[in-house]
């Protein structure tokens, strides 16, 4: 199998919600539309979404995340890279071109994203995929970044876990908006 790094790249409140009750993002610092992406209040070490996704080549999405995105009132945010959806059903009729639904176990979807990745990096998305492979351990990379709000409920990035997961820490930086970015990996005895 190829040398892909399976990588979480995710925002997230300071209670581990990545989105806030009925798929709610608006209390993301920005998310108005308004990305400032020449970040002054940010430590040199911070991963930007341009610089991150440059070692991406396929992104692996949760079918309820494919929805939700698709649901915006924006053009398709990913442009030409390609995307599989986790999913046991079909994709909307006018489903991106560079869109393909995947279906398996956890470990076969990220094969089936490693392999369209093309030996780059598999970008995950979705908070229960994201679970899924931190159970089976598939996940190399992790850069949170933790919002200064407390939302109470919402999608949880780790609640449901069934096991013990241990992160070790790899950098941590000073991110825009008052934010704070943290780049781990897991333990992995």
């Amino acid at each position: 199998m190829s040398d892909s790094r399976v990588q979480v790249y995710v925002a997230c409140s300071l209670d581990g919600f990545i989105a806030g009750p009925d798929h709610d993002l608006s209390w993301l610092p920005g998310s108005g539309g308004e990305h400032d992406r020449s970040h002054p209040d940010k430590d040199a070490g911070a991963l930007e979404w341009e610089d991150f996704i440059q070692d991406v080549g396929a992104m692996l999405m949760g079918r309820s995340t494919y929805d939700v995105v698709r649901g915006f009132d924006v053009p398709w945010p990913y442009g030409e890279m390609p995307v599989c959806v986790a999913t046991h059903r079909d994709l909307d009729a006018g489903a991106p071109a560079t869109v393909k639904p995947v279906a398996g176990g956890i470990r076969e979807v990220v094969d089936m994203a490693k392999e369209t990745a093309g030996g780059k990096d598999v970008y995950l998305d979705g908070g229960n995929l994201i679970r899924q492979a931190a159970e089976a351990d598939l996940v190399d990379r992790w850069i949170i970044t933790y919002a200064p709000v407390v939302l109470g409920k919402g999608i949880s990035l780790f609640s449901g876990l069934e096991n013990y997961y241990e992160l070790e820490i790899t950098g941590h930086h000073r991110y825009a908006f008052g934010m704070v970015q943290i780049h781990a990996r897991p333990s992995r005895r």
